[in-house]
C-alpha cells in the first residue's frame, strides 16, 4: 500500500512489478508534524517525517481494515532538498519556487528520500534514507522563466523535477529514482530480507534508520 498520492512515486513502484493500492495520508499527516528541531539532523527530520505519514495510514486501516485489501506492507516516503545546511521542501507559490530554484542554481545539493516500511499484519517500521547529490548548472536566458511558467515546479521538493528534463539538473551520485522519490533501489534490498544489513554506519539520530549513502561521485 503506497501512502502517497504522487504519480511519480505510483508509477516508479509500478515499474518494479510491485502490486500497488493506493491510500494517501491526510495533509494534517506532514502539516502537523512538528517543525525541525534544532539539533535534528536533515536525515533524522525526512525519516521522522516519512514515518508520521506511514502511520497516518495505519491508523486509518486499522479503522478500518478492509481499506487494505491484499496489501501486506504500507510504504511512505519524504523528499527534501538540502542545500548548505538548508531544508528545501514543496513551494508554496511561484514566488518560492523561484526563490529555491536560484538558491539551486550554480551549486551541487543532495537530494534525501526517508522511507518507511509498516508491516500492516504487525511488527515494527523498518525507516530508511537514501541520499543523491546533484548540481544545477545556470539556466540560460529565458530557461528559467520558461519553467516557472510550466507550472512543473509544483509539489517537488525544491521546486525542481529532475525527470521533467527542463532544469539545468546533473546527478553526480546516487539513484535518479530517488531523486524522483521513490528509493527503489534500497527498497528492493529491504523488501529482499527482513533483516537486510544497511551499508554503512547511519549519522546519529533518535530514531533508528538505515543510511544509503549517495555513491558513485
Amino acid at each position: 500500500m503506497l501512502a502517497s498520492g504522487s504519480p511519480r512515486r505510483l508509477a516508479l513502484a509500478e515499474a518494479e512489478g510491485w502490486v500497488i493500492r493506493v491510500l494517501p495520508p491526510p495533509e494534517s499527516a506532514e502539516a502537523g508534524a512538528a517543525p525541525r528541531g534544532a539539533a535534528e539532523t536533515p536525515e533524522a527530520y525526512v525519516a521522522r517525517l516519512a514515518k508520521a505519514k506511514a502511520a497516518a495510514v495505519a491508523a486509518m486501516v486499522a479503522h478500518e481494515p478492509a481499506i487494505a485489501g491484499d496489501a501486506t506492507i504500507l510504504l511512505a516516503c519524504d523528499t527534501l532538498g538540502e542545500v548548505g545546511g538548508c531544508l528545501l521542501g514543496k513551494p508554496v507559490d511561484r514566488r518560492a519556487a523561484e526563490a529555491m530554484l536560484r538558491t539551486l542554481e550554480g551549486r551541487a545539493h543532495r537530494v534525501l528520500t526517508g522511507a518507511c516500511l509498516w508491516p500492516l499484519s504487525g511488527g515494527e517500521p523498518r525507516l530508511s534514507v537514501t541520499e543523491s547529490l546533484l548540481a544545477m548548472d545556470r539556466f540560460a536566458e529565458g530557461q528559467l522563466e520558461a519553467y516557472l511558467k510550466s507550472g512543473l515546479w509544483r509539489g517537488k521538493a525544491g521546486a525542481c523535477g529532475y525527470q521533467d528534463g527542463l532544469a539545468p539538473l546533473r546527478l553526480l551520485a546516487g539513484s535518479a529514482a530517488n531523486v524522483v522519490g521513490l528509493p527503489v533501489e534500497t527498497l528492493r534490498l529491504l523488501l529482499a530480507a527482513e533483516q537486510a544489513p544497511p551499508p554503512s554506519t547511519p549519522p546519529a539520530s533518535g530514531l533508528g534508520y538505515d543510511w544509503f549513502p549517495a555513491t558513485g561521485a
